[in-house]
């Protein structure tokens, strides 16, 4: 028979029963403070995190969920944000940086490595493709990123052998390809993918752990995109880019006496044609055709167009043909336009040699709006 106890800030208990409860409930509700102050981690033993400038990646249970955002094979806009947008000849990569962090599974003097693979691919995969950065690289630049396996036999290298010590945190890449794909394989939508990663004692072969990321945090959008570019071309006139383009024909007269730097005189019925060749440079992605149509007009025209006049050739020679002044008068220069081509044009100004009432000195503008259509 126990006598009188007393816990410390406790009620006074009578008997031995009841002391042993309310020492057995202080226990517990120390044991729950406790572990309510434990940091909740994804991994038992190796975490994804998200790095300075890269995506978010929202924890999820034990696995990831994030999103590279909006993208087109031009790598045109402003990316999401920590997505870095490199265009490419052939399309463009969207990459971003992350981190993994080893806390657990390793004994003394072990070290973990760890390798992903596309576990559920792209819906679309020939339109998005997986890449992946080693985290022994820099991961800023394309030739530093590879396709990600999609086989759970081979997977990618993450963290090479031997890899990383408990509490060491390394950072590797991770990017989208988005190439030129148009015709029958276009596609432009959403679509979401996961990556699973392994974590692997380098000492014993043994599998530590197994991660997922699902980019669907939103799901992935794809865009179609189209890009016509103006560029001067070899022994022409200079195109200055800014908002818009401007070519300057400098001083013109209808005898063609002193043409400037880049332009070539032909003589024509009632004065003479000043030309210049330049570049046209069509891009398009995602669409149904593979070919574009490409057309001009002037959209603003001279306020002396019986002196002064813009005509489009193919060739230096000519012929050079009127353009005409509303979109139904433009000029067709291509209906089988290549994507990521270049054509080269010859534009010409023609210059009145008549006189009398109609007769004009001083300067002068014009304005021409080009369009791409595809298909």
């Amino acid at each position: 028979m126990y006598g009188h106890h007393r816990e410390p800030n406790l009620p006074t208990v009578e008997s031995s029963g009841k002391v042993w409860h309310v020492s057995a409930r202080f226990a517990l509700i120390i044991f729950f403070l406790i572990s309510c102050c434990i940091p909740a981690r994804a991994g038992a033993n190796f975490d994804l995190v998200s790095a300075p400038g890269g995506i978010i990646l929202t924890q999820v249970g034990n696995n990831y969920i994030a999103s590279f955002g909006t993208m087109n094979a031009l790598g045109i806009g402003a990316p999401a944000a920590g997505v870095t947008v490199i265009p490419l000849s052939n399309g463009s990569l969207y990459l971003t940086s992350y981190a993994l962090f080893v806390h657990g599974g390793l004994a003394a003097g072990q070290t973990g490595f760890v390798t992903a693979y596309a576990s559920t691919n792209f819906a679309h995969p020939i339109a998005l493709v997986l890449q992946s950065c080693p985290s022994s690289s820099s991961c800023n630049a394309s030739n530093q990123f590879s396709n990600l396996s999609t086989n759970v036999g081979a997977q990618t290298t993450v963290i090479a052998p031997p890899g990383i010590v408990k509490g060491a945190t390394v950072n590797a890449g991770l990017a989208i390809f988005v190439p030129d794909n148009n015709g029958g394989n276009a596609f432009n939508g959403t679509d979401q993918a996961v990556i699973s990663f392994t974590m692997i004692n380098n000492n014993t072969g043994a599998t530590i752990e197994t991660l997922t990321l699902s980019l669907n945090n939103p799901r992935e959008t794809l865009q179609s995109a189209v890009s016509l570019t103006l560029a001067s071309a070899t022994g022409g006139l200079s195109i200055a880019p800014s908002t818009d383009y401007a070519m300057n024909f400098g001083n013109v007269n209808g005898l063609g006496f002193g043409p400037g730097a880049g332009l070539a005189v032909s003589a024509t019925a009632g004065g003479v044609i000043y030309s210049t060749p330049y570049l046209l440079r069509p891009a398009f992605s995602d669409q149904s055709s593979t070919t574009a149509t490409l057309k001009t007009f002037v959209s603003t025209n001279f306020a002396h167009p019986a002196v002064l006049g813009l005509r489009d050739a193919a060739s230096s020679t000519g012929p050079f043909t009127p353009i005409g002044n509303s979109p139904g008068g433009a000029v067709v220069i291509s209906t089988t336009a290549a994507n990521r081509s270049t054509l080269t044009r010859f534009l010409g100004l023609f210059v009145s040699n008549a006189n009398g009432a109609t007769a004009f000195a001083g300067s002068d503008a014009a304005t021409l709006t080009f369009t791409m259509t595809v298909p």
